[in-house]
This record gives structure tokens, C-alpha cells and sequence, in this order.
């Protein structure tokens, strides 16, 4: 092994003592504060770039709040995509997470540990189902959903092994695994990344006959896969009774209906889901008007309060007993970390009343920005629920104007990044209080003024 890499040569200045023969200069240049600047360009020599973000280097969060490395504060209206809906570093959250990490942190399947059946009783009474199977980050837990669709279909429902199909809406967001872009309208995620994986039908969101058709158009759909909110799309809310007319035509047609809550789940949209199904919902919850139970649930994202990767895939017996072992796991996927962390985010969830503050919020966010985009030249809709909500600019996805807001929203002390070009997403942590949410209505309606023609 001549020098054969950074890695070796770094490894020969640790002498036997722990300590560096070059003075520490390796430890004190990782620890070392860095500018922003400099932060910025380290990932853009060292990292893949497959992200563009807005150029803040956050170096602090609380609650509602973020700090950039230069000590200004912001509010935070994007929440890790939703993953932090308990607020940036809850004391419970992450008090749960040091307790367990100083106590044992993985152990993989291949043991019994004494925190994952806790968390598994824990979490699928919170939720209605019998079953849960954990996984770690969003994609796969979709990966996971459309492995135990399929394996039902063979199994259970009796179609011919590898003829199932799976139906899927336009303008998805499942995630970027290679199984996952194949059903993608998002060409900046699909293209020079095939072969694609075949079995999954597209058709419209929100179109009840759409799916009606796909339904009788073959004997071999084993699953409905759908978001209750189109939320990467630009937050889309379907129609108030789509969802439940869904999973009535899954039903008569033996389908399985699949929901996809990573982003809309655990209370974001005013309800603990925003399918509001045979959950806690009822209890933390005004009634709606429809309830829809999703044969699959997929979590993710705040289902750890943002920290720490965890997902989950719950089901009932009679669906979630076709994976045996060997079939399907993953080494940290119900991890002793992962179990303490989602269940005090659970618990937060319920304490603080989060569903109802995002249901409140939600509302008087809306109708506080509707004022203002009455006379408004620059933006022509706020449309969302809970607070999962986004505001339309008048002009091309194309154009770079809503970026431009939001690097004004920024300078003006308030984090939201455009989606799909003209729309952005504003999605603050759940427990914002009214007097902060109106104080971000000021900041934003100030800053779309002065866009204005």
C-alpha cells in the first residue's frame, strides 16, 4: 500500500499516544470556526453537488429559530423539509437521543435489544395498525411500502409473479432511489440515470375516474401509491373528498392503498396525518369530515423531530406477515437511537398539541396572506393546509423571481426556498406561537412589496 490515499497518509501522522505528530493539526482544522465563505466553498470542492441551496450556513437552532455562523437569527419556515415540526433541538428530543446513545446505540437485527419492541408497541398503537417494519430515511421506507405491495399481490391477492402493477400520480415525490425516479415526472431526476424499473401506471392527481380506469384497465394493480398533499409539486391540496373515494375504489377493486406521509405526517397539515385515518387522530383532532385508513402508512422526517434518521412502514397482520426473515431489513433500521428518538417525538406530538397549533396557525397564515394578495402583482395564491402551506408567483418556473424573494426573505430574517421555479413552500416548525406567525407575515408581505410592479 504505497500512499495510497489521504486517509493513509493522515493515519500515519496519529503516533501511538492518540495525539498528532503534526500538533493536532488535523483535529484543530476540522474543529476550527469557519466563515461562511469558507464553509461554502469546502462543500463545493469536497461535496457531490446535488443540491443547491440557499447561500446560509446555519450553524445553531431553537424552537422556531436558526442562527447563521455570523449570529444572525432567522425563522426557520422550511423545518428541514418538515422534519422538524417539534422545533429545532427539543430538550425532550434530543435528551432521549444522548440518554440512549451513552447507554447503546446499534446492535443490528442479528440481536434482540431492549428498546425496539417498546417502540414497536409504542408506535403502531399510535398510529392503528398491528405491524411496524423500521427503516431510516424516507426512500427507503417508500422502497420498503412497494416491496410488501408487491409480495402481497403474489402472495395473498394471486397475481402472476412479476406482472404487478402499481399505480402512481403525476407530479410525485417519492424520493430519488433508482426504482422511485422510474415513476417520476421530474426529468432533472430521471434523465441519464435509466434503465428504469418497469411496473407502475401515472396517472393525474386528484382524478377519481383517472384512477377509476387504471383500476379496470388491468387484473394485475396491486397498490395505489399517492401523497394526501402533493407537497414538492407545490403543496397541492386535492379535493376534500379524493382521498376517501380512493381507498373506497381500492377496496371494491382488492387494491391496496398506499399513503405516502413522510412529508404531510405527524400533525404537519393540522391532523396527526393528513389522511386522518383509524389513528390518534380522532382523539388529538377536531372530526373531519371523512376518515381514510391507508392499508400501508409511510413515515418519515418528523417522525424524529429531525434528529435522527428515522422512518417507518406500518401495516396490519393480514399484509405486513408476508415479509419473513431475510427478506427484507436493514443494519440500523430499529436501531435502540432510532426507538428512544421517535417515541419522545411522538410524545411531544401529543403533549404539546401540535396538530391543533398547525391546524390554528395554518388557518390564520392563510388568510392573513389572502389580504395581501387581493391587490397583489407579484403573487397570485396561497394555498395549503396546516402548515404545510406555499404561495404562487406571478411568473414562469423559469424565471429566478421566487428565488430572488426568498434571497430577500433571508436578508429580511426569514428561510423558505423555492419549488417547481415560481412557487414557494413555507412550512415553520409546529410550534410556532400566533405572535411569531404574524411577525413572519409582516416580514413576508413587506418583502413581496417590494417585488411588486
Amino acid at each position: 500500500m504505497d500512499d495510497f490515499s489521504p486517509i493513509r497518509r493522515n493515519c500515519d501522522l496519529i503516533n501511538t499516544s492518540g495525539k498528532s505528530s503534526d500538533d493536532n493539526s488535523i483535529t484543530m482544522s476540522v474543529l476550527e470556526k469557519r466563515s461562511a465563505a469558507e464553509a461554502i466553498a469546502l462543500e463545493d470542492q469536497y461535496g457531490a453537488h446535488n443540491y443547491h441551496p440557499l447561500p446560509v450556513v446555519l450553524s445553531k437552532g431553537d424552537g422556531v429559530y436558526v442562527w447563521d455562523t455570523e449570529g444572525k437569527k432567522y425563522y426557520d419556515f422550511l423545518s428541514a423539509y418538515s422534519a422538524v415540526n417539534q422545533g429545532h433541538c427539543h430538550p425532550k428530543i434530543v435528551g432521549a437521543m444522548i440518554e440512549q446513545a451513552q447507554t447503546l446505540t446499534l446492535t443490528s437485527r442479528a440481536f434482540y435489544n431492549d428498546k425496539l419492541g417498546v417502540y414497536e408497541e409504542f408506535v403502531t398503537k399510535y398510529f392503528g395498525f398491528d405491524k411496524v417494519l423500521p427503516m431510516n430515511t424516507g426512500a427507503e421506507a417508500v422502497e420498503t411500502a412497494l416491496k410488501i405491495c408487491r409480495k402481497w399481490a403474489y402472495e395473498k391477492k394471486g397475481i402472476s409473479e412479476n406482472a404487478a402493477q402499481i399505480i402512481v400520480c403525476d407530479g410525485n415525490f417519492h424520493g430519488r432511489t433508482t426504482t422511485i425516479i422510474s415513476f417520476s415526472n421530474d426529468e432533472n431526476a430521471r434523465k441519464n440515470f435509466g434503465p428504469y424499473t418497469e411496473g407502475f401506471i401515472k396517472i393525474p392527481y386528484d382524478d377519481i375516474s383517472a384512477l377509476e380506469q387504471a383500476l379496470l384497465s388491468s387484473k394485475n394493480i396491486a397498490g395505489f401509491l399517492v401523497e394526501p398533499i402533493q407537497g414538492e409539486a407545490g403543496v397541492y391540496v386535492p379535493s376534500e373528498d379524493y382521498l376517501a373515494k380512493a381507498k373506497a375504489l381500492c377496496v371494491t377493486n382488492n387494491v391496496l392503498f398506499i399513503a405516502d406521509e413522510v412529508q404531510t405526517g405527524i400533525a404537519r397539515t393540522g391532523s396527526l396525518l393528513a389522511v386522518c385515518g383509524n389513528c390518534s387522530c380522532e382523539k388529538q383532532c377536531e372530526k373531519q369530515a371523512t376518515y381514510t385508513t391507508p392499508d400501508i402508512l409511510i413515515l418519515g422526517k418528523a417522525l424524529s423531530g429531525g434528529a435522527y434518521p428515522v422512518s417507518a412502514v406500518l401495516a396490519n397482520n393480514e399484509i405486513m406477515n408476508v415479509i419473513k426473515p431475510g427478506q427484507h431489513g436493514s443494519t440500523f433500521g430499529g436501531n435502540p437511537v432510532a426507538a428512544a428518538v421517535a417515541i419522545a417525538a411522538l410524545e411531544v406530538v401529543s403533549d404539546e398539541n401540535l396538530a391543533q397549533n398547525a391546524r390554528h396557525m395554518g388557518t390564520l397564515f392563510r388568510a392573513e396572506l389572502s389580504k395581501y394578495i387581493e391587490t397583489s402583482n407579484i403573487a397570485t395564491l396561497v394555498r395549503g393546509k396546516g402548515l404545510l402551506n406555499a404561495v404562487v408567483i406571478n411568473d414562469t418556473e423559469e424565471s429566478d423571481t421566487a428565488w430572488n424573494i426568498c434571497m430577500k426573505l433571508a436578508e429580511n430574517g426569514l428561510l423558505a426556498k423555492p419549488t417547481h421555479g415560481n412557487i414557494i413552500r413555507f412550512a415553520p416548525p409546529l410550534v410556532m406561537s400566533e405572535e411569531q406567525l404574524l411577525d413572519c407575515v409582516s416580514i413576508i408581505t413587506n418583502t413581496l412589496h417590494s417585488f411588486e410592479n
